[in-house]
């Protein structure tokens, strides 16, 4: 199946949670292709293991899981963040360096970003992003 979209950790922090709208838009993008950087699998873990029932999360962690796209990075994914790093230091902006890497994953396979954390994806360039309230 064709992957166009990748999910950021916090939606899949919200989904995981039972997010009402996040939940219904990965639903409804299912039959699209979703994906999941293993750089936002990463912190996932951390918050599995950081939890208070890691046993319990880690299951739902890997239910979650099933159906996804895991991508990963690579040289073109590295030049990528390098050259958008190096453009953001030079104006003076600065973003932690999991968003450029999750981003820069997202421009190399042309996927939208799903994600609510605007602020920290708007600076990269080239990068579609979809966001969505998820309080009523």
């Amino acid at each position: 199946m064709t992957v166009r979209y990748l999910i950021d950790t916090d939606w899949a922090i919200h989904y995981l949670n039972g997010t009402p709208p996040i939940v219904k838009r990965l639903n409804q993008l299912s039959d699209q292709g979703l994906a999941l950087s293993l750089l936002s699998l990463a912190e996932l873990y951390e918050g599995v293991f950081y939890s208070t029932n890691p046993e319990r999360n880690d299951r739902h962690l890997h239910d979650f899981l099933r159906g996804l796209s895991l991508i990963g990075i690579d040289e073109e994914t590295c030049r990528i963040f390098g050259r958008e790093r190096g453009r953001l230091r030079k104006s003076g902006k600065t973003i932690g360096d999991m968003d450029i890497l999750i981003g820069a994953t997202a421009i190399q396979f042309n996927l939208t970003l799903l994600t609510n954390n605007r602020r920290h994806f708007e600076a990269i360039e080239r990068l579609p992003i979809e966001s969505l309230p998820t309080k009523p």
